[in-house]
């Protein structure tokens, strides 16, 4: 039988960073450092070290590793999120792996730096950001961004039914919303629209005959809708009304 060799010793640099303890932190560079980092099941405790350590945290690259690590030591990732770059926190918001906490956290930095974002990286955040993120962009209303914004994969119903609650939009909001293939033909959103003083009689008249007599009860309250939009819609109720009261095969309930 042949002799069993023993394993070589690690003397790569790359694979000493693989496998380097708490002990070996001081020795490594940053590129070593990285490496260790990438391991995802690197014991918590050398996390722990890495964020205790003000020399290491200078360098951007291992405050991202660690805030995009499965073990990362929660404080510390809490707290280095603030330093993160736009898009790498576009990407921490969106990782299936990131806890919900540090996730939310993430979205809560790229909203307040919102007001301060030039024009092309909005445009880019409306592309490809999270849905918090996306809502946002749409109710600023800038011209270049809401035809971007309304095609985000990672917009929603609610995000935009958001936005459509505000007193005052933007101009540009509403008409993006009416024409979009998509959003257009959402139930709720119409309802939203409907509310909208702003929103086009002709379009929103165009809504009435989809909705339910219930939804259009609620409207027709005082207060909800404009009054001359109001009529419009008490008259869409009592035909309704109307036609359910002719009895069953006249030339008329056959209109309906």
């Amino acid at each position: 039988m042949p002799e069993s060799v023993a394993p070589e010793p690690v003397t790569n640099d790359r694979e000493r960073a693989r496998v380097a303890t708490g002990d070996e932190l001081p020795a490594l560079d940053e590129p070593q450092l990285c490496l260790l980092l990438e391991r995802k099941d690197l014991p918590g405790e050398i996390l722990e070290e890495v964020g205790k350590r003000k020399s290491l945290l200078k360098s951007y690259r291992v405050k991202r590793a660690l805030c995009f690590h499965p073990r990362g030591p929660r404080l510390v990732t809490l707290r280095l999120i603030r330093d993160l770059y736009l898009m790498d926190l576009v990407q921490l918001a969106l990782s299936p792996a990131v806890p919900a906490e540090l996730k939310r956290n993430a979205e809560e930095q790229l909203l307040a730096r919102l007001p301060q974002i030039p024009l092309g990286q909005k445009i880019t955040l409306a592309r490809r950001g999270p849905a918090r993120v996306a809502g946002a962009l749409l109710a600023e209303g800038h011209p270049q961004v809401i035809s971007v914004v309304l095609d985000n994969p990672y917009m929603t119903e609610a995000q935009i039914l958001k936005a459509l609650s505000r007193e005052k939009l933007p101009a540009p909001v509403i008409p993006a919303i009416i024409h979009h293939r998509k959003w257009s033909i959402s139930y709720n959103i119409r309802i939203a629209l409907l509310r909208q003083p702003s929103a086009p009689l002709a379009t929103i008249l165009s809504y009435l005959p989809q909705l339910t007599v219930s939804d259009l009860r609620e409207l027709a309250a005082p207060g909800i809708v404009p009054e001359k939009l109001r009529r419009y819609i008490q008259a869409e109720v009592q035909r309704r009304l109307g036609a359910r009261a002719l009895p069953k095969g006249s030339p008329a309930s056959k209109d309906q």
